[in-house]
């Protein structure tokens, strides 16, 4: 009985599989945090693009 608890104790196959996810996690917080700030860039540039280009007349 102490030998298999002891073995449990030791065991780390678990622990990887835990920090495997909290790395996946981590990246994928990164990529939300990028892409909304590069989102609302580009958001602002094609308002800017938006508001220089005009139609053409009509009839033309």
């Amino acid at each position: 009985m102490l030998n298999s608890i002891t073995r449990f104790i030791e065991d780390e196959d678990g622990a990887t599989a835990i920090e495997y996810g909290i790395i996946a996690g981590l990246i994928a917080m990164a990529i939300v945090v990028a892409t909304t700030g590069l989102g609302t860039k580009l958001s602002g540039l094609f308002d800017y693009i938006a508001g220089k280009v005009t139609a053409p007349p009509v009839g033309s």
